[in-house]
């Protein structure tokens, strides 16, 4: 699957917790990560900079759904099941 032009959910909506560049102590759930430019891409994709966690996540059909919304939805409700609990 094609990631959706100036969508950028899966850098905002999920948590990273691990370091990246002007990011040091990761990114968390709801946040814009500071490596998105201006029109929406990663300025670290490709670069060992990047972290795991985005290079495992991989766009679909169920994450993206039809709009940005509705991936900022699902990634959201994700997020909230994934994050553990004390």
């Amino acid at each position: 699957m094609i990631c959706r032009p100036n969508c950028a959910a899966c850098c905002i909506a999920p948590s990273i917790n691990t370091p990246l560049p002007g990011m040091p102590e990761g990114k968390p759930a709801g946040v814009r990560c500071m490596q998105l430019t201006d029109d929406n891409l990663c300025a670290i994709f490709g670069l060992p900079e990047r972290p795991a966690f985005c290079s495992t996540l991989q766009p679909s059909a169920e994450m993206c759904g039809e709009t940005r919304e509705e991936a900022m939805f699902w990634l959201q409700r994700l997020e909230i099941e994934t994050t553990p609990t004390d």
